[in-house]
């Protein structure tokens, strides 16, 4: 039986639906590819996070080595030169900052309750009588009594005690000997069973046991291993940039020439995100526990530290520190001064990143709008998870956008 030939209406759905069928398996594909690729990365984390650090490590020293055999300084003694000036910072670091931050850490855990049963009090008393901007918002329409009494009922615990004789004298009854004759079988299989359930608890728990030593062995045996691997990376530098290409595994071709060159974009907007984000957030932390310091917040050093880390996320690291510090000064001092002053503080260093610091750090090599910026933070820290996903989501980005501009966007340049 022969059909006739699709008309153009029909040639044209028909085209477009093997174009949607297509897509979507290549949408799929990649997909599969993004979820074997997050589970190879889970599965040899504890490989890849040395290296990792380790490379970030080598990024921020790596200009300083530079300088140094800029001026005839040999590369080795460069780098042990760079190595032993970074141990003086942090042992500095660590007799100064390091007990203030203990202690400071300290102080809070242990008034944590005082603080969460302060800010209850606190809010319960702002409801019963709201401030007079609040009647005055609402149109008077709040119509509380002056006076708001508490009853508190405290029921007496009552204890009944019940003596039942005949039960107790059967109970007596039933009291066997535990030296008398040997035991009856119920009395064995009980036990047997009673081992039965307990020995693989008991199991379970030891592996545990060692499966935690087993982690902490391997937490500390990456620790150790990042000065090696960033000694390594610094040293063999030249080597790595002049040879890397060589290690692709695939022949010489236009597409190698294309990998090559995605590759090195992507590894141009690591280098300068990592090293400048890093340099902005130490900034940043160092402004926060200035400011901080001033307007007499407790737990300034501690505000600024938790700052440097979480500035490593645009965005999201201010706004979490700024709400920290908003909570800290309202439930230490119960005003609406210190507040305030948080919120000024909190705008002067923003300030001062977004006219001075990122500028002269960072400038325009990123190249990504702030909503962008924000869309992919937010994206990071819900598909990779938690703190490194908001940092890795700025750089996976960008090497997004080279791709997309290479091939999708703009036309390619011969």
């Amino acid at each position: 039986m022969n059909f006739p030939p699709p008309t153009d209406k029909q040639a044209r759905v028909i085209w477009l639906a093997i174009t949607g069928l297509a897509l979507a398996l290549i949408v799929a594909l990649v997909l599969g590819l993004a979820w074997g690729f997050l589970q190879v990365v889970r599965l040899l984390s504890p490989v890849l996070w040395p290296i990792a650090v380790a490379g970030i490590l080598a990024y921020l020293l790596d200009p300083v080595v530079d300088f140094l055999t800029s001026k005839g300084v040999p590369r080795r003694r460069a780098i042990i030169s760079v190595f032993a000036m970074a141990l003086v910072i942090l042992a500095a670091l660590a007799s100064s900052v390091v007990p203030q931050l203990v202690n400071e850490t300290g102080q809070l855990v242990q008034k944590v309750p005082t603080y969460a049963s302060r800010v209850e009090q606190r809010v319960n008393e702002w409801i019963n009588h709201p401030p007079a901007w609040v009647r005055k918002f609402l149109g008077g329409r709040l119509d509380l009594p002056a006076s708001t009494n508490v009853v508190t009922v405290t029921n007496a615990e009552s204890q009944v005690v019940s003596t039942n004789a005949p039960g107790a004298s059967a109970a007596g009854t039933n009291t066997v000997s535990l030296w008398s004759g040997t035991f009856d079988r119920s009395t064995l299989q009980s036990a047997t069973g009673w081992l039965a359930k307990l020995l693989p608890k008991v199991g379970s728990w030891l592996f545990g046991q060692v499966t935690k030593v087993a982690a902490w062995f391997g937490v500390l045996a990456g620790l150790a291993l990042i000065p090696v691997y960033a000694f390594y990376f610094l040293l063999e530098k030249q080597g790595i940039e002049s040879r890397w290409t060589d290690y692709l595994p695939v022949t010489k071709s236009g597409f190698k020439d294309e990998l090559v060159f995605v590759l090195k974009s992507i590894n141009d907007y690591l280098i300068v995100f990592f090293r400048g984000q890093v340099l902005v957030a130490i900034c940043d932390g160092m402004l926060y526990a200035i400011g901080f310091l001033l307007i007499g917040l407790p737990y300034a050093v501690l505000l600024g530290v938790m700052a440097t880390f979480l500035t490593m996320i645009p965005f999201l690291g201010a706004i979490t520190t700024c709400a920290t510090a908003l909570i800290l000064a309202f439930v230490q001092f119960g005003d609406w001064r210190h507040p305030l002053l948080v919120l000024v503080v909190f705008g002067v260093v923003q300030t001062l990143e977004g006219l001075v610091i990122s500028p002269k750090i960072l400038g325009d090599r990123v190249g990504l709008h702030p909503l962008t910026i924000i869309i992919a933070v937010m994206a990071g820290t819900t598909l990779l998870g938690g703190i490194l996903g908001g940092i890795l989501a700025i750089p996976l980005t960008a090497a997004l956008r080279v791709i997309m501009f290479r091939y999708v966007w703009k036309k390619r340049e011969g």
